[in-house]
Parts: C-alpha cells; structure tokens; sequence
C-alpha cells in the first residue's frame, strides 16, 4: 500500500503535536502519572495527620504535671534535638497509640511549644 505524497506532512505534523502535547502537559499543564499522584496524595496525607496530631501532643504536654520544667529543658535543647525530647517523653504518642510516635508530629509539637503557639 502506498501512502499519498500530500498525508506524509500530515502524520509527521500530527506525531509532533501529540509530542508538543506531551510534553506541554505534564511540565505546565499539571499532568502527572499514576506513580506521581500517589505520591503527591501520600505527601498531603502525612501533612493533614501531622496538622491534626500536632495540637494533640501540645496538649499532652500542657497537662504533663512537669511542663513548665519540661519546657525549660525543652527551650534549652538545640533546634534538631527539641523533637526527639518530644517523643522520649510521651508527648507524641497518641492516646490509646501503641506505635512509636511520628516524628512529624514531635517536631511540629516541638515547634509549636517553642513558639508558645497553644
């Protein structure tokens, strides 16, 4: 079967829009595959739990018996260190919670607690 002169530069036209298209798509047009949306999803669950827990654990410290004391340890901690106190003293474990904490979660704790923010 021979092809007409006049469809070869509609083929290569047509190839090179969809290409354009492709490319256009997925670097501005917001596209992503199947892979990068879970991702993507993940990435914006772990950040909606750890908006969630955060106030939690600033609550639990609050009502720790030792929290102004603790909160004087804590602000003389180093700025990487103030979420690992966090978590090795409760306070990022969640009520009922057998898991170790998240530490996510303690960081932003730690955060909040040195910005006063509750």
């Amino acid at each position: 079967m021979k092809i007409p002169a006049s469809t070869e530069p509609f083929l290569l036209g047509a190839a090179a829009g969809a290409i354009a298209l492709a490319v256009i798509g997925f670097n501005w047009g917001g596209w992503m595959t199947a892979s990068k949306s879970e991702e993507f999803a993940r990435v914006r669950t772990d950040q909606a739990v750890v908006k969630l827990l955060a106030p939690i654990c600033v609550a639990q410290f609050q009502k720790d018996p030792k929290a102004q004391a603790s909160l004087a340890v804590l602000m003389g901690k180093d700025r990487w260190d103030q979420a690992d106190y966090v978590r090795e003293g409760g306070w990022a474990t969640m009520p009922g919670s057998t898991a170790d904490p998240n530490r996510d979660v303690a960081e932003a704790c730690a955060k909040a607690l040195a910005k006063r923010e509750f």
